[in-house]
């Protein structure tokens, strides 16, 4: 509609502006009538030989010239602002809730933080999901069993504790070697390790246990409450356990014995091109478990774990 002015003003007719703007005469009278309405006055000296601006005509035709060159600015600008900042568009990532709890969402917070042009879509659930079917772009698991097909990086190991609370062990006792679990009440993860938990000795032997209690679940989060409540004794992530461990409502149990170590990776689809957010998030959750207190690291052998390796 700014456009209207400018080319009446330079080209001297409505005629000859509705030529240049590709537009029917009738339509350029009607912008014209509107911008008038706008500005509360008349903005053309209309006679029978020619037209010629008011005032007001003038102050519009100034402003409309800077408008039309800001228009004309917001292309360059817009890829000035792409090439600045590449990383943009939605990824949708998959994980476990208490991952996403714990450790994802503070990482993605800086993450959209360094790039305000990204988006991240969370699907949290338990399960393994398909990435194909559930149009997932990156998938971040907690596993060594990693299925065929997808791109997988290694972001960081995942300890785990053996824990209970205080008042179980007052009840029940506390197990002094990784075959007393089998006497106890265990609560066990549904996905993995339900009926076996595995640790090695101080000489790097496994030990498998076989275990049993009253309550099994999909969700570390469920598990931890429970166990927190007297319930039974559990194994879990370092990283879930650690602000119940520090708040004294678990304890950890068995320190000579290192329960089973985890992969925690990246899962992909394999592309001929990794999207350029997809890629920026990938390396960026490897600097964040790697940088000290963002993730846990495994627990400390205790001294006479280390005498007996001589």
């Amino acid at each position: 509609m700014h456009g209207t002015i400018v080319q009446i003003a330079e080209r001297g007719s409505m005629a000859a502006a509705a030529t240049a703007l590709d537009m029917s005469r009738a339509m350029v009278t009607r912008y014209l009538a509107q911008m008038e309405q706008w500005a509360g006055t008349r903005l053309l000296h209309r006679t029978t030989r020619r037209l010629s601006l008011t005032n007001a005509g003038e102050q519009a035709l100034a402003h409309s010239r800077q408008l039309l060159e800001v228009a004309r600015e917001l292309p360059r600008v817009a890829e000035d602002e792409r090439q600045a900042d590449p990383v943009r568009g939605l990824l949708r990532l998959a994980c476990a809730q208490s991952l996403a709890q714990e450790v994802l969402a503070p990482a993605a917070a800086v993450f959209l933080q360094r790039h305000p042009l990204a988006a991240i879509d969370f699907r949290v659930d338990s399960r393994a999901v398909n990435l194909v079917e559930e149009r997932v772009d990156l998938a971040i698991r907690i596993s060594n069993q990693l299925e065929p097909g997808l791109v997988a990086r290694r972001l960081a190991d995942c300890a785990s504790v053996v824990c209970a609370s205080p008042d179980y062990l007052a009840r029940h006792g506390t197990p002094l070697r990784p075959e007393d679990l089998a006497a106890h009440r265990c609560l066990t993860y549904s996905y993995f390790g339900r009926s076996v938990w595995e640790f090695a000795d101080a000489q790097g032997r496994p030990v498998g246990v076989p275990v049993g209690g009253p309550l099994s679940a999909n969700e570390t989060q469920v598990l931890l409450a429970a166990a927190a409540q007297g319930v039974g004794i559990t194994l879990q992530p370092v990283y879930a356990a650690a602000p119940l461990l520090a708040a004294g409502r678990l304890q950890a149990l068995l320190p000579l014995w290192v329960p089973q170590s985890l992969g925690v990776h990246a899962l992909y689809q394999p592309q001929r091109r990794v999207p350029p957010v997809l890629r920026a998030l990938l390396d960026f959750l490897v600097d964040w478990f790697a940088t000290p207190g963002h993730w846990p690291a495994a627990p400390a052998i205790p001294a006479r774990s280390r005498r007996a390796r001589v």
